[in-house]
Formats: structure tokens, C-alpha cells, sequence
């Protein structure tokens, strides 16, 4: 399918229940993209979503494989966002199963993410490196517009939704013991996963708005009052959660601009500190679907 060049592209990663954002879109192909990275989770579903006059070109991705056969620190998210990036997304929403670290925030509530701990080591974290050095700025790592258009959506459904919060990326697979657990809620943290970085990071430097949309499990294993964290409990309260989440990612699709996010374009531009004369040959032409803006 030849995306028309008038509407947004829209990628969408995630997982249990956005299968069924499938049955939302026409035109439907199943894409295979060969990155110098490897191969990304899955085939990248490509479609239009049409929603009351309103037209997208959504790009969707399970993050896990389907079939949620990918552990977290196992996920190709280098070979995912260059491929994303290549099939011309131009805003990038990813939905995220969360455990809450303040007891305010409870189980079912969704948090539009503006800030991440990195607290993973195992990962690809970079499309730098091996000859070329770049930095990008990333103390603001979300869309502020982007962000926004989730929170109005969320809004709109009159979910308990909290604009904000920060959220702690774990390495996983196990969940947190009870010292991490009250640790990472010294550190003020709202919610804590296992999906959001680098995810986040290599986004941005590819120059894709991004932006978490978390949906809220479970208590961790601070809370006392609510029991150990399970992924049997995960899995239950995400299939609850799945169609709230289909419908926040519908509508703030359908609300995106053809226009990035100039706040993240900007941010990525003279990222690059290697002098082009000193770029090992072929390199460039690796990291081309990712630097040209």
C-alpha cells in the first residue's frame, strides 16, 4: 500500500488487545522489513484508520511477537524503530503494562509518561557507535504534543488518567523484590516497567515523536494490602485494560497533524559529532532511513 502523502503515519507498539486494532483498519498488508540489525519482532501491520472523516496511516507492531514470545530484554528495539522509520512513521505511541508505585495511582488508571529512570543494562541502547559518535538530547524524552493528544484521548473516555509521571525501566524478566520495589518509589517514580527504554532513546534518535502510554496492572510488591505481583495478575488485568487502550491509541491517532512534533526534530539536529570524512565506509548508507529527517 502507497501511503498517501496528505495524512499522518502513526506507529503504534504494544501488545495484549491492540491485536485488535487490526479490525479497525482497511487496506491491511503484513510487512516485512530487513534491517541491518536484524529481523524485528514481527511483521509490521500496515493499514488505514478511518474515524469520522478523519484518515491515518497506522503502522502497528507487537512488540513481544505475537503470541508474546519475547522476553523484554530479548525485544530487537534497534531493528524496530529502524524499520518504523524507514516505512515513514512520523509519530510513534507505545502502550506499556505497568506496575503503580504510589498508591494513588491504582490498578486500571493510565499514566501519560513524561519521564524514565534507565535502569536496564542487557540492551542494544544506540544507533551510534563503531565509528560514528552522535548525543542527543533527551531531559525531555517524550512529545510534549504527542503526550497531550494521548492525555485529551484518555480524557475524553473519562478514564482515570494522570498526566505525568515518571517511569522506572527495569531489566527484568523477574518482577522487582520488595527493597527494589520501595527503592525505586524513594526515587519518586509513579509506575515501573520493563519495555520503555531504550526504546524511548533510540526513537528520539531517530526522530520519531514518542510517547507511553501506561496502563496500570498491578501495585509492584511494595504494597502490602494488595499482594505479590504475578504475570498471570498482569495478564488478566491487561486483557481488562485492552479496550480502553484501543480506544485512547484510535483517538489520538485520528487527532495527530501531518507535522511532527518540531520540539523532537529540532533536539536531534547536529546530533552527529563525527566529522563525515572519518565515517567508516557503508556506514552512513546503514544509518541513512535513521538521520535523514
Amino acid at each position: 500500500m502507497k501511503i498517501p502523502k496528505h495524512i499522518p503515519t502513526v506507529a503504534v507498539i504494544g501488545g495484549s488487545g491492540l491485536y485488535d486494532l487490526q479490525e479497525h483498519l482497511t487496506e491491511v498488508e503484513e510487512l516485512v522489513v530487513h534491517t541491518p540489525y536484524g529481523e524485528t519482532s514481527d511483521t509490521i501491520v500496515s493499514g488505514l484508520l478511518r474515524q469520522e472523516g478523519v484518515t491515518v496511516s497506522i503502522l502497528f507492531l507487537p512488540r513481544h511477537g505475537v503470541g508474546h514470545r519475547i522476553l523484554p530484554s530479548e525485544v530487537n528495539y534497534r531493528a524496530n524503530i529502524w524499520a518504523l522509520k524507514k516505512l515513514g512513521a512520523q509519530w510513534c505511541i507505545a502502550v506499556s503494562a505497568v506496575g503503580s508505585l504510589k498508591e494513588e495511582i491504582e490498578p486500571g488508571n493510565v499514566v501519560i509518561v513524561d519521564q524514565y529512570i534507565d535502569k536496564t543494562y542487557k540492551r542494544e541502547c544506540t544507533f551510534f557507535g563503531n565509528g560514528v559518535a552522535g548525543h542527543v538530547p533527551f531531559g525531555t524524552p517524550v512529545s510534549p504534543k504527542l503526550a497531550h493528544v494521548l492525555f485529551e484521548a484518555a480524557d475524553s473516555l473519562e478514564v482515570s488518567v494522570q498526566r505525568g509521571g515518571t517511569y522506572v525501566a527495569m531489566e527484568g524478566p523477574a518482577f522487582s523484590t520488595k527493597a527494589e520495589s520501595n527503592m525505586h518509589r524513594l526515587f519518586g517514580a509513579d509506575v515501573i516497567g520493563m519495555t520503555a527504554l531504550p526504546e524511548a532513546k533510540l526513537a528520539r534518535e531517530a526522530g520519531i515523536p514518542y510517547a507511553t502510554l501506561a496502563m496500570v496492572t498491578d501495585y509492584d510488591c511494595w504494597y502490602t494490602g494488595h499482594g505479590e505481583v504475578s504475570a498471570d495478575e498482569v495478564a488478566r488485568v491487561m486483557q481488562q485494560l485492552s479496550s480502553t487502550a484501543l480506544r485512547i491509541v484510535v483517538g489520538a491517532a485520528c487527532n495527530l497533524p501531518l507535522e511532527q512534533d518540531s520540539f523532537i526534530l529540532e533536539a536531534c539536529n547536529g546530533a552527529v559529532m563525527t566529522d563525515s570524512r572519518y565515517v567508516p565506509e557503508g556506514l552512513m548508507q546503514k544509518l541513512f532511513w535513521i538521520f535523514s529527517q
